[in-house]
């Protein structure tokens, strides 16, 4: 949704937000922090981060932090404050969707803070991490932690199946080697997820991209030869190699085939070793410490993955940016983020605390994989998440039977039809 077309529901939001502000102590300084969802039901974590928010308010003194989780569409909601003119202090920036706030002015250009504090060395950060929030010399987000997507893989399942696990600048055809050496009576070499932002990677890795180079459309290189050589690919596992139930087998069967031992390989974020974590104690004989990371594979050299990354950013319209600078630069601090990293939800913006978190094979290898990252579409173009959609439908045609060539020229002008409306 753009700027022009949220000015209609101007009126509505504003009668929205007039019943729900809360009025501040004159004497009390208050900084509002927006992040997505709604209460948290992980009572630990919350605990966490509230103990955070009480701290710096203890080393501010006559500062409140109030932290407010958007629930259901965070990006439309967040414009719609925007618009109405009440945005908060600091708000959480998906890199996903980074480009809508960055391009419109909703974020104020973080520099002149960065100039006149020498607290703060952006050289402690992950420059492609960096690279999510910065605009013709200007810097937009500090970034807070993020994830590249890896192929994960049981090294129990490929002991028992005698196969070498994988090593870096390995092929497509190795990777197809790989799942078929590992698929028997039950158990699968690879399971696949239709989530666009899991699988764009593919098309990277095969000579392959999504939009034309300035972001404005998708004909002429969404449906290049490379992806539909790409998208068959990962429909052949499927429909021609069996290496990979359908959709619709994953679904019956109810669980996480990957985490049940019923899938030798898959792709995820580092997020996932929380639910692996759990999965091994839920008793049965998956143990996340067999696991392994590995990157994609690759048919042109140089593997390539994406980068899912939250940044803070203060909004132009923040009454508080002194202060909101300040919780900014203590939330992405060394010290901070040493502690909040020890959740393992994801790898810090940091490099020094992602480092020192790196202690097992498993986070070193995550580590390795990390240069290879880029920032998603959706942290330099607008409305990227229509791409997405698009995308997913593509992909349902062509494990459906339609050949890719096809699918991915329906996409890219469809794609193009919905840009022509911004």
């Amino acid at each position: 949704m753009g700027l022009t077309m949220l000015r209609f529901v101007l009126p509505i939001l504003l009668a929205i937000t007039l019943l729900g502000c809360a009025k501040a102590d004159e004497d009390r300084t208050v900084i509002r922090i927006s992040n997505w969802g709604g209460a948290s039901d992980n009572q630990d974590f919350e605990k966490l981060v509230n103990g955070f928010f009480r701290q710096f308010e203890k080393e501010n003194p006559g500062v409140e932090v109030r932290v407010e989780g958007i629930p259901g569409e965070y990006v439309q909601k967040m414009l719609l404050n925007h618009i109405a003119g009440t945005m908060p202090d600091v708000m959480a920036v998906d890199a996903s969707s980074a480009a809508v706030f960055v391009n419109n002015g909703v974020l104020a250009d973080l520099t002149p803070f960065l100039v006149h504090d020498p607290q703060i060395d952006l050289r402690d950060y992950w420059p492609n991490a960096l690279e999510i929030g910065r605009r013709e010399g200007k810097l937009y987000t500090i970034p807070g932690d993020f994830t590249p997507m890896v192929m994960y893989y049981n090294k129990r399942m490929f002991d028992d199946a005698g196969v070498p696990y994988p090593k870096p600048g390995w092929t497509y055809d190795d990777f197809l080697r790989t799942a078929q050496a590992l698929t028997r009576e039950g158990r699968y070499g690879f399971s696949f997820a239709n989530w666009m932002p899991g699988w764009v990677m593919w098309l990277w890795n095969n000579g392959g991209e999504v939009l034309s180079p300035d972001g404005s459309r998708a004909s002429g290189t969404l449906d290049s030869a490379q992806n539909a050589e790409a998208i068959g690919f990962l429909a052949d596992l499927i429909n021609k190699h069996r290496v990979a139930p359908s959709l619709s087998q994953a679904a019956a069967l109810g669980v996480d085939l990957f985490a049940n031992s019923q899938a030798a390989m898959t792709v995820s974020g580092h997020w996932s070793i929380v639910g692996y974590k759990n999965a091994t104690k839920q008793g049965n004989d998956f143990d996340w410490r067999d696991l392994g990371v590995v990157e994609l594979p690759t048919n042109v050299g140089k593997s390539q993955t994406v980068m899912y990354e939250v940044g803070y950013g203060i909004p132009v319209q923040s009454k508080h940016k002194d202060e909101a600078w300040k919780l900014v630069k203590m939330w992405t601090s060394y010290r901070l983020q040493k502690v909040y990293n020890s959740t393992g939800i994801a790898i810090s913006g940091r490099k020094d605390v992602a480092t020192e978190h790196a202690t097992n094979d498993l986070e070193r290898e995550f580590l390795k994989i990390v240069p290879t990252a880029r920032p998603p579409a959706g942290s330099w173009v607008e409305g990227y998440a229509t791409v997405e959609d698009i995308g997913q439908k593509m992909m349902d045609r062509v494990l459906n039977g339609e050949p890719s060539s096809t699918a991915l020229k329906w996409a890219a002008e469809r794609i193009d039809k919905e840009f022509a409306k911004r």
